[in-house]
């Protein structure tokens, strides 16, 4: 068998192969409530064959939205709006997750399509909030540093957001500590300029990030598994790097997390990235190697071929699709087809096959 499609089993749950679709944020929801549209998108991906579909970056509190038409789930209205999709999803027989997130200091911006950039007063923005009072670029807005209510405030959020996601029907959460979002602040020594309890030191700049950790898993069901999504580096100097990447790995690990999900970049803008094939995969491999944990490679994956050879050579254990799978929801079925696995295809379709 492809290694591709043998399945993956954490603690009590098991994808039936070893694709993820990656959180993708769609900026299509109003209130924070997900609609048809994010049933269609994520039930399309889920009827592809995938083995875990994630949903997009969900904001655990009304200021951690990236923009006003983010998904959320800090109220009870999200949850029954989620319901319907995650029943959907495991219908189809994949593991519906979520990516649980507070954007900070880029939070309270346009839709990517109306350019990305920080609201005005006049078009709805909100105050933003951060390790320090640094803004994400020039024009931006700038954010609040994060007093000792407000750190506490976040760790709850995070926790009544896990319990809500279980609630919804999600099998699989993702702590979004990526991408120059609130955690990945906290992170790196570029954004986080604290001289408390959370800056300055590794242990210190890690360590909401682990108190969000810790309090997830609070209440988060000991059967089901915990995912962290990192930027292995912020491809800037005196930015996060992968030997911390490497040491946080270690010390999720000890909290409950059970794989690490592989990223990179996204803290501060006009950083260099030598983008190409799988560009981020010797991150994960360096990670699953010296902190011996689980990892998924994301990042230009685009090929069967790539894709099974970055689970042969074990470089990770799990392959993260993202913008592939927008341009083929049905890449699980073509690569099957392409190695010569069986992949079972929805009844309604098996005419088909």
């Amino acid at each position: 068998m492809a290694r591709l499609f043998e399945p993956f089993t954490q603690r009590d749950l098991t994808l039936r192969n070893r694709i993820a679709v990656a959180p993708m944020c769609q900026y299509s929801a109003v209130d924070g409530l997900p609609d048809h549209w994010h049933l269609v998108h994520l039930g399309s991906r889920a009827t592809g064959g995938a083995g875990a579909v994630l949903a997009e970056a969900t904001a655990v509190s009304p200021e951690g939205r990236i923009s006003a038409q983010d998904t959320g789930i800090w109220n009870d209205a999200q949850v029954a709006a989620w319901q319907p999709i995650t029943a959907f999803i495991e219908a189809q027989g994949a593991v519906p997750g979520v990516q649980l997130a507070h954007a900070g200091r880029k939070a309270s911006v346009h839709q990517p399509w109306r350019g990305g950039g920080p609201l005005t007063a006049v078009e709805g923005a909100w105050a933003t909030v951060g390790p320090s009072a640094l803004p994400f670029d020039d024009g931006w807005h700038v954010p609040q540093a994060l007093d000792e209510a407000g750190l506490r405030k976040v760790i709850a959020d995070f926790r009544a957001a896990a319990q809500r996601a279980l609630d919804a029907g999600f099998k699989l959460v993702e702590v979004h500590g990526a991408h120059g979002y609130l955690l990945h602040q906290f992170l790196s020594p570029l954004s986080n300029h604290r001289t408390d309890n959370y800056g300055g030191s590794f242990d210190n700049r890690t360590r909401l990030l682990r108190e969000v950790v810790a309090a997830i898993r609070e209440v988060w069901p000991e059967g089901l598994p915990v995912w962290l999504r990192i930027s292995a580096t912020d491809w800037a100097e005196g930015g996060w790097n992968a030997e911390e990447s490497v040491e946080l790995a270690r010390q999720v690990k000890l909290l409950g997390v059970d794989l690490i999900d592989v990223s990179s970049g996204g803290l501060v803008p006009h950083v260099k990235i030598p983008l190409g094939p799988g560009y981020q995969v010797p991150f994960a491999a360096q990670i699953r190697r010296e902190a011996d944990i689980p990892t998924s490679a994301v990042g230009l994956i685009t090929e069967a071929a790539q894709a099974e050879a970055i689970l042969a050579e074990g470089a990770a254990d799990v392959i993260s699709i993202a913008r592939e799978s927008l341009r083929d929801p049905y890449f699980p079925r073509r690569a099957a087809h392409e190695l010569g696995a069986s992949i079972q295809a929805p009844v309604q379709y098996q005419r088909a096959w």
